[in-house]
């Protein structure tokens, strides 16, 4: 291949590593500030976390025998120094490692709140990409059956706000490391009894990870699942109260929910409580948020024993629904749109939309793409495709009054008559245009 045929050559993005183009802007938006909102609404702060971490945090935290660490980690050795290094695949390890490290839990519990991306390594298909985003929470220092059951009405809230319906909640408890322990000695008898009937996925986890041998999603293999000893059946006294607590709770809130025996999530640091958010609307990629209590992991990584629970949610998944529902925004345009015409003209334009600026309304000042004048007509097209409401036009012979013209470009009738191009005097325009903007949002509430 030629230089030049290289240098002509179409690149493409990474597979399952997608854009997020303008026209989708309003529905990120639209996202964003409903669950900013809503974590505001329960006393949750941001925190931010690095996307590469060193590779032994997930192996630690997620456990080895997953398959995140095992298939779909993006992990690389640093050339210059020859450290470990992945992209993270999930966010609470991190935000655990960096509670831990800062000392956060100094005076007390702490409510964080992460959104970002997040890397694995997996076939891309509707919802489900190797560059997705989460948004997730992390209740750290509470031992309760409350802290679970308010982490969990939180995305009922949620749902609530972006106005998505027909999301089902999961529950099951996973009880304590004991009791895994004996559950686990019970599985492994009961699936060797069928080894010859599990694939070759389950025969591997059969001894490492029998527990996940449950989540399995191979149809020949339901019946087997179905059939297998309940964890909840070896449950101790402790475990049964606080799930029952939290169940006692979702059901004072009027929060439906149903008991999942074979829920058990994908990372291994999970105990007691864990739950799922599932729709049928988006064909195999059902569950939409999870999460649970995690109370063994901060000690884990390094920290003092603490109690703590969480839920991440997909971004991508969730924007999936709001389409599927047409629930999409309309994206609201820009306020003034800047056209004019002649060199002194075009540097007051420039004045004009500065000043306007400093008064808080979105502004465009129209450019030529090619440098080239370009007239009122095309200008007031391209005025009218921005979605702007109102368009000031500032020329030769208004320039020489002092003057610019106000165009409605959203016309709203009123008492039977539209609204008209006004002339208004430079030094009151600012306020014209606040007082029509005012005007023209209380014509559309009405």
């Amino acid at each position: 291949m030629t230089e030049q045929k290289k240098r002509l050559e179409k690149l493409s993005g990474v597979k399952g590593m997608n854009d997020i183009l303008p026209q989708d802007a309003a529905l990120w938006d639209f996202f964003e500030s409903t669950v900013k909102s809503m974590l505001r609404s329960y006393g949750y702060q941001n925190i931010r976390t690095p996307i590469i971490e060193h590779t032994q945090l997930f192996t630690r935290g997620i456990g080895e025998v997953t398959d995140i660490v095992e298939k779909e980690m993006y992990s690389f050795t640093d050339a210059l120094n020859g450290e470990h290094l992945t992209m993270r695949p999930e966010n609470t390890a991190a935000v655990v490692r960096a509670t831990i490290e800062h000392n956060l839990l100094y005076d007390g519990p702490k409510r964080l709140w992460y959104v970002g991306p997040m890397f694995r390594h997996e076939r891309p298909q509707r919802g489900r990409y190797r560059q997705f985003h989460q948004v997730g929470v992390e209740a750290l220092g509470f031992a309760g059956p409350d802290a679970d059951a308010e982490i969990i009405m939180m995305c009922q809230r949620l749902w609530d706000d972006l106005g998505l319906t027909g999301i089902r909640l999961e529950l099951n408890s996973l009880g304590q490391a004991d009791e895994r322990a004996a559950h686990r000695q019970e599985l492994i008898a009961y699936l060797e009894k069928h080894v010859e009937l599990l694939d070759e996925e389950a025969k591997r986890r059969l001894y490492t990870n029998p527990l996940r041998v449950l989540d399995t999603k191979n149809p020949a293999l339901q019946e087997i699942a179905q059939n297998a000893p309940k964890l909840v059946d070896f449950l101790g006294e402790e475990s049964r109260t606080h799930f029952e607590g939290v169940q006692r709770l979702l059901k004072a809130n009027n929060i439906p929910f149903k008991i999942n025996p074979r829920l058990v999530r994908g990372l291994d640091y999970y105990n007691l409580t864990v739950f799922e958010w599932v729709t049928d609307k988006l064909g195999a990629q059902g569950t939409v948020a999870g999460g649970g209590r995690y109370d063994p992991l901060i000690e884990q990584l390094g920290g003092k024993p603490t109690k703590a629970c969480g839920w991440a949610m997909g971004v991508e998944r969730i924007l999936e629904l709001l389409k599927e529902e047409k629930l999409v925004p309309e994206d609201e345009g820009t306020d003034v749109y800047v056209v004019h015409q002649g060199e002194a003209a075009a540097e007051q334009a420039f004045i004009i939309a500065e000043r306007l600026r400093d008064t808080g309304l979105d502004v465009i000042l129209h450019c030529s793409p090619d440098g080239a004048p370009a007239s009122f007509k095309s200008q007031m097209k391209k005025a009218d495709a921005s979605g702007a409401a109102f368009a000031v036009i500032l020329g030769e012979d208004e320039l020489a009054q002092g003057t610019a013209g106000v165009k409605p470009l959203r016309a709203i009738e009123r008492e039977g008559q539209k609204n008209e191009q006004s002339t208004v005097p430079l030094e009151n325009l600012t306020e014209f245009l606040i007082n029509a903007m005012v005007a023209s949002a209380a014509d559309g509430a009405d």
